[in-house]
């Protein structure tokens, strides 16, 4: 950088910078603005192809509208819709292979005359392939050229100089997630469908099923009610990081109730000691809070961190015991501030219990 380029970059003041990203931020978004009030007719029809397309959505962009290409393909991928993103210049190196007449091609191209992808236009009329493009030049080369054009109106892009892609390049970008988000909806694409398409990381841990993260019932330690207090603790170790928790069943195998550390530990301190001959059923918590198979995750944590629980038991319809989660399993999937405050909807024992209570939980934030 020059000496005189230096100089005026330190000529824009801590207040210029502050407006001059303003500026740049509102053009873009009146930019978006504009775009809404343009989707048409169009827009459904592309909606409708890439809904009924056989094969796979292939995106292509070159530069900067090559990556959010990118990430539109991503999107579609996750959202239900399978797509995969296809660099224009290795496309004419063979790439082309992977493109089918089934597919359907959505090209992006601010112009509608970049060179690398008006290279791909007689190769994919050759396949018979459906073009969708998105453009800011529905009279351009490609604009002519696809069998329907998305038109992403007349724009400028943002900054002094208006050369860098910005608003063209935001404005693709919502365009694309748009095509993505309500071909989606049309394909009734439900929260379990992303569930499976996300089982890894904060989010995926969130959308999982307690089934998937529970300790087994073979890990638990259980008993029958009738047993006494002495002969359950003894009889219930198993090997390995133990629960703080003892499961107790019926004759039917049902969940009767939990006995947990705690509750032992209260009994010795009030020196209880004879209810250790006695039978558990007089000193379990009866009607513990429990959590239905196939439920998501985040309602056990809401469950655990609205009540102050330790443990939760997983139970069946018949309300036996299919295993047990634990605080310690979950620390680090945080419900939402609004899920904290909200009440469960769905039915659930509503006893708040001494022995399931331990101090108030702090879960880390997540994304």
């Amino acid at each position: 950088m020059s000496a005189e380029a230096a100089s005026r970059r330190s000529l824009i003041s801590p207040f210029e910078q502050i407006q001059l990203a303003r500026d740049i931020i509102r053009t873009e978004g009146e930019t978006l603005v504009k775009l809404a009030e343009r989707i048409g007719e169009d827009f459904c029809r592309a909606t409708k192809l890439l809904l009924t397309c056989q094969g796979a959505i292939i995106v292509s962009g070159m530069g900067k509208a090559g990556l959010v290409g990118q990430k539109v393909a991503a999107t579609m991928a996750s959202t239900g819709t399978r797509s995969h993103f296809l660099h224009p210049g290795e496309a004419v190196h063979g790439d082309l292979g992977r493109v089918h007449s089934s597919d359907v091609v959505l090209l992006l191209s601010q112009s509608g005359e970049t060179d690398e992808i008006l290279r791909l236009l007689p190769s994919l009329s050759e396949i018979d392939v459906s073009v969708i493009a998105i453009t800011g030049s529905p009279e351009s080369s490609l604009g002519r050229h696809a069998e329907i054009t998305l038109d992403l109106g007349s724009l400028r892009e943002a900054g002094d100089l208006g050369l860098a892609p910005s608003t063209s390049t935001t404005a693709m970008l919502a365009l694309g997630d748009a095509l993505s988000l309500v071909t989606s909806q049309m394909r009734e694409f439900c929260a379990e469908d992303f569930a499976r398409f996300h089982p890894g990381g904060s989010l995926g841990r969130q959308l999982a099923r307690v089934d998937d993260i529970m300790r087994p019932l073979a890990v638990c330690r259980v008993a029958h009610l009738n047993n006494t207090v002495r002969n359950v603790l003894i009889a219930s170790e198993r090997p390995g990081r133990r629960s703080g928790a003892i499961l107790l069943t019926d004759d039917l195998d049902r969940l009767a109730g939990i006995f947990t550390d705690s509750d032992l530990a209260r009994l010795l301190e009030n020196e209880q000691d004879g209810a250790l001959d006695r039978s558990i059923s007089e000193v379990m918590t009866v009607q513990p809070n429990t959590i239905q198979s196939g439920s998501r995750e985040k309602k056990a944590i809401q469950l655990l961190a609205q009540r102050k629980l330790s443990e939760i038991p997983v139970v069946d319809d018949r309300q036996s015991p299919l295993g047990l989660i634990d605080i310690t399993d979950v620390v680090g999937v945080q419900p939402s501030s609004s899920s904290k405050q909200n009440a469960l909807s769905e039915s659930d024992t509503s006893v708040d219990n001494d022995s399931q209570d331990i101090s108030t939980i702090q879960f880390p934030d997540t994304e």
